[in-house]
């Protein structure tokens, strides 16, 4: 071998490093919501996001944003994402169940004490699990478990519910999501499957009587226009799934992934933050208390809340996902109860 090739071998050695160094990438991230950060959750977890990586990476991952459901409904956009067309998904409860129907764990009816509980569980070894489950059985990497907005409520537009006899003769617009379904049948309402992007012209039209989200959620979408009632029931607390492509997580570079895995952390703390402002502001319930009735259940009437869906959301765990529903439950419980011991310093 001549001296000219040994050189020019040596030059590209040492240029290999800097040419991948120098590599860029496209992350393209998507999420329901319309792409307003100081509103709503997923907006400001998908904004803190892209400033993050991209100031982090110094420019070697772009990520573009695609809110508002512009790719499809969510189990289209999910598609995407698993076949690398799109990056990046914040999925609801409902979206992420099509793929992983055990998500349902999640959303046991009045699980959680306090936001700060239901944080410890699911950055926590529960949500570890969950999240090494999701990707086994779905075939998604999970970056985390986000805010959807907080306590879920219940809205409608026929009459107020103050107890669960309220409930008859409801028409309520639940997620594609089971264990919902099966609570609201608990409740004594008539559960209806509406995609998201339609709910507003269902409740508009009277295909549905009312819904059920987080109070941020009801005014981001101005649910206030269209329903005239709401209970502070408390009843849910759903996370936002956060995927991405796992190919595509796996080859980046080692800092890279770590630059996307801690910018996922930090988008996740702005969403909890922005729906907590929100709760505490005049943009949360103040906003709808000005063109709806608001109503608070006794403890006497949550005891009956609870008791109509308490055991039938175990029993449907069970019936439906066997022994491998009973042990995410279990799990789910044994890791609240943890949580709450950590909490008041035990």
């Amino acid at each position: 071998m001549s001296r000219r090739t040994l050189t020019a071998l040596f030059a590209a050695l040492v240029l290999l490093p800097s040419l991948a160094f120098g590599q860029t990438y496209t992350l393209k991230l998507a999420h329901l919501n319309p792409q307003n950060p100081f509103e709503v959750a997923s907006a400001a977890m998908a904004e803190v996001f892209k400033s993050e990586v991209e100031a982090n990476s110094n420019g070697r991952i772009k990520v573009e944003l695609y809110p508002n459901g512009v790719l499809g409904k969510e189990a289209e956009t999910m598609i995407q994402v698993k076949s690398g067309v799109v990056q990046s998904y914040i999925s609801s409860s409902g979206g992420i169940a099509q793929f992983y129907p055990l998500i349902d764990v999640t959303n046991m009816p009045f699980a959680f004490s306090s936001y700060n509980v239901g944080y410890k569980v699911y950055d926590g070894a529960f949500g570890q699990a969950l999240a090494k489950d999701i990707e086994a059985k779905a075939g998604f990497k999970v970056l985390g478990f986000g805010e959807s907005g907080g306590f879920f409520a219940i809205t409608n537009s026929k009459k107020p519910i103050k107890s669960p006899a309220d409930m008859k003769g409801i028409k309520l617009r639940t997620m594609a999501l089971p264990l919902h379904q099966e609570i609201v049948k608990a409740l004594g309402a008539s559960p209806t499957t509406v995609a998201w992007a339609e709910v507003y012209t269902s409740l508009q039209t009277g295909v549905v009587d009312g819904q059920m989200n987080p109070i941020s959620i009801i005014a981001m979408a101005k649910f206030q226009e269209v329903q005239k009632y709401i209970t502070l029931t408390n009843h849910l607390y759903a996370p936002y799934v956060w995927v991405i492509n796992p190919k595509f997580y796996n080859d980046l570079p080692a800092d890279l992934r770590a630059v996307v895995s801690d910018a996922a952390r930090t988008g996740i703390l702005a969403g909890r933050g922005l729906s907590r402002i929100i709760d505490a502001s005049d943009k949360g319930l103040p906003t709808l208390a000005a063109k709806m009735e608001v109503y608070v259940p006794t403890t006497a009437e949550m005891k009956q809340f609870r008791d109509a869906t308490m055991p039938a959301a175990r029993k449907f765990m069970s019936e439906k996902y066997k022994q491998e529903g009973e042990k995410w439950v279990d799990q789910f419980y044994k890791a609240i109860e943890q949580a709450e011991k950590e909490l008041a310093g035990k």
